[in-house]
């Protein structure tokens, strides 16, 4: 007698990006946006704050689960300390990418994984170096108009990945889901069903 399909996971997520990533991975899901508003806590470690935020995106879809997994995440750009989020507009994006250029950068995730009887929550890290970049590289990506709606003002899996010298950790994560922490995860809680572990 075969296994039972596995259960969908529930993302709390809108992300085309995220989307991509567990059809990639294979793993079955629906997608749900989150009802719940991102606040960061002044001086907060960004650990600390994407930890919270994918908690809080996972519980606000709590109850549209019932006894399915729900997986809420959330990603941040920092450098020096400081977050990097979605810019505003082209200055800011700018701005960002400037910073940005020759420099290393961390890609932190959290990721929470939760259901009616157990919450997991935890975080990844992705080291991302920075080819030094002239304003004329700058100008160009500004122009292509690929940071819209980016943390840090690029997108690794399209033009940006030419503004990339070096990457240390899970690609995936800086795409936007900390992958092998999830099939990590996946394996400890669910060994087998998800043809993994």
């Amino acid at each position: 007698m075969s296994a039972p399909p596995a259960p969908p996971l529930l993302l709390a997520s809108t992300s085309p990006q995220r989307r991509a990533i567990l059809t990639q991975l294979g793993l079955p899901f629906d997608v749900v946006a989150p009802r719940y508003e991102e606040r960061d806590e002044p001086g907060a470690a960004p650990s600390e704050l994407v930890r919270a935020h994918a908690a809080g995106k996972a519980r606000s879809a709590a109850g549209e689960a019932g006894e399915r997994p729900v997986l809420g995440v959330d990603t941040a750009v920092v450098l020096d300390g400081e977050l990097f989020g979605k810019p505003a507009g082209e200055e800011e994006a700018a701005e960002m990418l400037g910073r940005l250029g020759g420099r290393t950068h961390a890609v932190v995730s959290g990721l929470c994984l939760l259901t009616p009887g157990w919450e997991v929550v935890e975080h990844d890290e992705t080291r991302v170096t920075f080819r030094r970049l002239t304003p004329r590289d700058v100008a160009a990506y500004v122009a292509s108009g690929e940071w819209r709606d980016r943390a840090g003002a690029y997108a690794v899996q399209g033009l940006g990945a030419a503004l990339v010298e070096r990457l240390e950790g899970d690609y995936l994560n800086v795409v936007g889901l900390p992958a092998a922490l999830l099939i990590r995860l996946l394996a400890a809680r669910f060994p087998g069903t998800y043809g993994i572990g």
